[in-house]
């Protein structure tokens, strides 16, 4: 019986911190994304670095840092985040202009995405999601009704998600281009943004991305190929093919850990852009299931959370759980839908999943944002339950 009692106070205890059931779905994530890390990563850290697990010790450094940004960005209370989102947003700028100046961005597979700070390099158009979700979450409560009446207060932050896309596109790094400019639309959309310019705005954006895609001859070659990815199998389809094959070769229980065989000769991006078709592969469709099943209870106590912010008034944390929510699902929708040939291929991390410090520090920074929003409106709903009635003075008679 007391050890009954004790487990429900350690549960009560946690649910005082965090939401359960989105914690128990992100440790379900981090287990899978460490266990497809030490496999897509052995033979390459072999051969790169002489040490089999120079990727795996790499990752962990970087969810140790996670973990610590997770606990120290909960202790800021949301007032805070809120006074700071011009500022991370102009931060986030300025370190996408500087990641194009030969010097200060490091340049990989032709492509300038990272600032190199000592040991490390950060990829910066992931933490330029985050500071866009806070900047966005603070500009929607600082001008509600103006957003949703005035074209005008719609236009500001389009025009700021236009600069950052093409500094974005000069990297050049289309699919976060994608993500960021989809994030923004659907915040604003929830923010209460009415419904003729953004219908305008979509469609001029969607026209705009299809000439930027169609600019570029190698860019629109992905956008093609994805519809008939074996009629050039050896060429613009070899990534693509080789994913299908690998998600085929899983069947539904996998061909074991470390079975895969594609990750060792075929996709050359199995530990980042191509994850999800490893794991297909060595976990069949029960591991896919269980990730996907994984990110929806996680996903859905995004929504609940800013539900309930909402139903207590408190806009910037509604923003902040929604933003993170929409986040998440569009990356993980879009990495999924590269994979299985559903949509061009990009390249685009899925988050807790892929490997790359970046990906992880911006995913744990937003997990902290969640934790404060969680313990501020549990805070407040308390208030309310608490709330002592006023008891009458006067005498009766």
């Amino acid at each position: 019986m007391a050890a009954d009692n004790k487990q429900i106070s350690v549960q009560e205890s946690i649910a005082n911190i965090i939401d359960v059931q989105m914690l128990f779905a992100l440790m379900i994530l981090l287990g899978i994304g460490i266990t497809m890390m030490t496999s897509t990563t052995v033979e390459i850290g072999y051969k790169s670095h002489a040490d089999a697990f120079f990727y795996v010790k790499k990752q962990m450094m970087f969810l140790l840092l996670g973990g610590l940004c997770i606990f120290a960005i909960a202790r800021i209370r949301l007032a805070y985040w809120e006074q700071l989102g011009p500022f991370l947003l102009v931060v986030t700028i300025a370190l996408l202009v500087m990641v194009l100046i030969p010097g200060f961005g490091a340049s990989v597979n032709g492509s300038s995405r990272w600032i190199v700070l000592g040991p490390i390099s950060l990829q910066v158009s992931e933490f330029t999601k985050v500071a866009m979700i806070v900047y966005l979450s603070g500009y929607i409560v600082r001008h509600g009704s103006n957003v949703q009446q005035n074209f005008s207060a719609f236009i500001n932050p389009m025009a700021l998600v236009s600069i950052i896309a093409v500094l974005l596109m000069m990297e050049p790094d289309f699919g976060s281009t994608v993500v960021l400019t989809a994030l923004v639309f659907t915040m604003l959309y929830l923010g209460g943004v009415r419904l003729a310019p953004f219908i305008l705005s979509t469609a001029f954006s969607i026209l705009v991305m299809y000439f930027l895609a169609r600019s570029n001859e190698e860019r629109w070659s992905r956008v093609t190929t994805f519809w008939r990815p074996f009629e050039d199998p050896l060429g613009d389809g070899f990534q693509l093919t080789q994913a299908l094959i690998a998600i085929g070769n899983g069947g539904i229980f996998g061909e074991g850990l470390g079975g895969s065989i594609q990750k060792l000769f075929y996709l050359t991006e199995a530990h980042n852009d191509f994850v999800f078709s490893v794991l297909a592969e060595e976990m069949g469709l029960v591991g896919i299931a269980i990730l996907l099943c994984a990110y929806f209870v996680f996903i859905w106590r995004c929504f609940s959370l800013a539900s309930k912010a909402q139903k207590q008034h408190m806009t910037f944390a509604q923003n902040i759980a929604y933003g993170i929510g929409i986040w998440f699902t569009l990356q993980a929708t879009i990495h999924v839908g590269v994979n299985m040939g559903l949509l061009p291929t990009k390249g685009l991390s899925m988050p807790f999943i892929s490997v790359g410090g970046s990906n992880l520090l911006a995913s744990c920074i937003a997990v902290g944002l969640l934790v404060r929003v969680y313990l501020e409106v549990n805070q407040q709903g308390a208030r309310r339950v608490h709330r002592p009635r006023r008891v009458s003075t006067r005498k009766a008679g």
